[in-house]
């Protein structure tokens, strides 16, 4: 097991009903900034919630933070803030809005261009705006972490950034908000969370036993209750389990003394801001291609990960590997996920160039848990994945 320290000081307060507290949630003398995204919150009761818990606070709303949000869109609300001298962010919505906030937390305060906060991956240890979040879609596990995905609209760039000022204050997680979410949401929610989970396990055996067990829990919890949540989102024990795993995919937890990948996520984002495509149905795309091109390095947890996860019997490790793929894409397949970049554009043709040579010019050229996925070796993935 590798050195690791643990800090997550979110106080996460999870179970129907939850919403009301966001009254002794809130410090009493907060200025908030209450962000959100495209207004579904006024059409699923949760906006309704949140406004008579704060009945009595003084709120500024600020709306239509996008899908994978926009840094033209969230300096939009730094301004405010400053121009308001609020003093508290609240952040009602899923995984974007809640990344948002982080980006809005850390950019008010910031001493240069904020820009460079996303270009350079600075970490953000202190001199923040404090903010809360009422989660609306789980999936991300944004609710519960420190870190941030931001897209900068106008260099068709997705980029990450994080540190240990970002993590929330509190964050209200009520399953009962799933009920009205659209069927491709939830079946996103399911495949973000596993991938998250896969990116923190699939990489080499590292003698972290109970951390090995934790993940395979949650990639069982997700396989078990994936395809009925998303047909019965009302069950509220579905919803629950569910909510819960996708906040524990990446809450920091299962990371702690293993290696971890996330060339899965890279490779994705740039899907994302290129064409649009739903960013767990980018990862539907790119992991499945990931293990096949990266198998001789990943054979020995892919045969754990299908022994244990799925089932699947043989003294073979190359042969056991090789079927826990097939099952992982399977399990896609079943969550609706299309596994192909030409499902969703027909412009693909040079896809795998461009991400080659953007990864070059970063200097993104030995990455993952061997520091072994080059340039090369990425070229390879995106072109499987045409």
């Amino acid at each position: 097991m590798l050195n690791f320290e643990l800090y997550n000081p979110t106080n996460l307060v999870f179970g129907k009903g939850q919403i009301a507290k966001l009254k002794t949630l809130v410090p009493q003398d907060a200025k908030i900034l209450l962000l959100y995204g495209g207004g579904s919150i006024f059409k699923n009761g949760v906006y309704d919630q949140v406004a008579a818990a704060l009945e009595g606070f003084d709120i500024t709303e600020f709306g239509g933070v996008e899908p994978n949000p926009h840094f033209e869109t969230l300096m939009k609300a730094v301004e405010v803030i400053r121009e308001k001298n609020l003093n508290f962010i609240l952040a009602v919505g899923g995984g974007s809005v809640i990344d948002g906030a982080k980006f809005v937390s850390a950019a008010v305060k910031f001493d240069g261009d904020p820009i460079d906060i996303l270009q350079k991956q600075i970490r953000i240890v202190d001199n923040v705006v404090p903010f809360g979040t009422v989660l609306t879609l789980p999936a991300t596990g944004s609710e519960m972490n420190s870190g941030s995905v931001i897209t900068i609209q106008r260099t068709h760039e997705k980029l990450s950034f994080g540190g240990r000022a970002l993590f929330p204050l509190f964050s209200v997680c009520d399953p009962e908000v799933i009920t009205s979410l659209p069927k491709r949401q939830l079946q996103n929610g399911v495949i973000d969370a596993y991938t998250h989970v896969m990116e923190q396990y699939l990489t080499y055996p590292a003698g972290a036993m109970l951390q090995d067990r934790f993940a395979e829990s949650i990639l069982q919890t997700l396989v078990e209750v994936g395809p009925s949540v998303v047909d019965n989102p009302d069950d509220y024990t579905l919803a629950a389990n569910f909510m819960w795993s996708c906040t524990m995919a990446l809450n920091g937890l299962i990371q702690k003394g293993v290696p971890t990948d996330w060339v899965t996520h890279m490779i994705g984002h740039e899907l994302t801001a290129l064409y649009d495509i739903d960013h767990a149905r980018t990862l539907a795309i790119i992991g499945p291609n990931l293990y096949k091109v990266m198998f001789d390095t990943k054979k020995e947890k892919l045969a754990q990960y299908g022994r244990r996860v799925w089932n699947i019997q043989g003294d073979s490790t190359e042969e056991v590997a090789k079927q826990a793929i097939d099952a992982t894409i399977r399990f896609f397949d079943t969550m609706g996920m299309k596994m192909q970049l030409s499902a969703y554009t027909t412009e693909y043709a040079k896809t795998a160039d461009f991400i080659e040579k953007r990864f070059n010019e970063r200097g993104w050229v030995a990455m993952g848990e061997r520091k072994n996925i080059t340039p090369d070796k990425v070229r390879a993935i995106v072109e499987m994945s045409y």
